[in-house]
């Protein structure tokens, strides 16, 4: 089996990137070590850039049809992975995942509407619908010795006639749990009885850690299956963010020809050059790549943890039960919010997500990508000790 090197440090300044070249504009600096924006700095696969190379050595960048294997290869993977039997009918291609939430929301609902989510959670899941003038209902996740859960006591008072969907995040980014299937079939079952079509984003679905496993949301009860729309992509799990190839899986028949007949009326249904054939790359010859790599991030959580309780017992890291995004819980260092983001940025020199972006909870939180090699961890580390001193 061949063995993939995840401590090559490649530097992506002046190459596009967000991460490293929007730096003045997002944090007004330059000289931060970036450990933000949810892309790891491993190197994409080589099939992946190998099926890239194929397409253009041929010479012609021209409009190109689905690749035949393209639902099959994503049907196999998610047999293998997730053990989720699913008919290629049931997909569809995607523009990108939060694309694909703005595509739901504008399609399955009203300007006025009250769509529901539950913090703290990536941010778009607020500012799309907000910005499509759909009004936003919180149903904030508690937090349990040291862990979080859905408060669906909650949940259930704050539903009313306006609720027409709900947007989950499963695996949840940016606390890293993989929900667990009663509580997910709880979730079905209020939403079915309430009217409120569920949009699971589980586009970190093959990202989880130390023996969790992720359960596909229109698994666990026959009213999931059919009160819900689905969106993936490899993006997150292969590094390939840039490619934009997502897809959704609807298995109600009724929802599926509705959306499906918006996203052809639209052409949103045709992708790029790209997107096919990576996918079937991706999905075909991605599970060595995809173990090694996992391993290799739980090893940069652990490292974490242990420095953190070493040198920074004020700092905790809640260890994700999925993804390469580690939650920072730094409110026992005492720090406002403005004050806890300006010690990142001009003490510690460090690029991170700020916690309150991300909704009610988020305060006295940073979110750190680790998906890198350990030596800019620990650099990373380093800095964030030293600031504090």
């Amino acid at each position: 089996m061949k063995l993939y090197n995840f401590e090559e440090i490649i530097d992506r300044r002046g190459s596009g990137s967000i991460k490293t070249d929007v730096l003045p504009e997002r944090f007004g600096r330059s000289d931060l070590l970036p450990m933000w924006v949810a892309d790891m700095d491993f190197r994409t696969p080589d099939f992946i850039l190998d099926a890239i190379h194929e397409v253009c050595d041929h010479g012609i960048l021209g409009y190109t049809k689905c690749p035949d294997a393209y639902y099959a290869s994503i049907a196999q993977w998610l047999q293998q992975q997730h053990r989720w039997e699913i008919q290629p009918e049931w997909l569809q291609f995607l523009p990108g995942v939060v694309k694909g939430i703005a595509l739901c929301v504008s399609h399955f609902t009203q300007p006025g509407d009250k769509i529901i989510i539950q913090p703290p959670v990536y941010y778009p899941f607020r500012s799309v619908p907000e910005q499509l003038g759909r009004t936003i209902v919180n149903n904030p996740l508690q937090e349990v010795d040291g862990t979080y859960c859905m408060d669906l006591q909650h949940l259930r008072t704050v539903i009313d006639s306006n609720c027409k969907m709900l947007i989950l995040c499963n695996p949840h980014n940016p606390v890293g749990i993989t929900w667990e299937k009663e509580t997910l079939q709880e979730l079905a079952e209020i939403c079915v009885e309430n009217n409120i079509l569920v949009i699971s984003d589980e586009i970190h679905a093959d990202l989880s850690l130390f023996g969790h496993k992720h359960i596909p949301f229109a698994t666990v009860s026959d009213s999931a299956q059919a009160n819900s729309i689905t969106l993936m992509a490899p993006s997150k799990t292969f590094n390939m963010a840039g490619i934009v190839s997502s897809f959704c899986i609807i298995p109600n028949p009724a929802l599926r020809k509705d959306f499906f007949h918006y996203l052809k009326a639209t052409e949103l249904d045709q992708m790029h050059i790209f997107a096919g054939i990576t996918t079937v790359a991706a999905y075909r010859q991605g599970a060595a790549w995809l173990q090694q790599m996992l391993a290799y991030v739980e090893q940069n959580i652990l490292f974490v943890q242990t420095y953190l309780q070493q040198h920074l017992p004020l700092v905790k890291a809640v260890i994700p039960q999925a993804s390469f995004l580690i939650w920072l819980d730094c409110r026992k260092l005492g720090l406002s919010q403005k004050d806890l983001v300006a010690l990142f940025i001009d003490k510690a020199r460090l690029a991170l997500n700020d916690g309150s972006t991300f909704g009610p909870g988020g305060e006295g939180f940073m979110r750190m990508n680790i998906g890198c090699p350990q030596a800019i961890v620990a650099k990373a580390l380093e800095q964030l000790r030293n600031a504090c001193i």
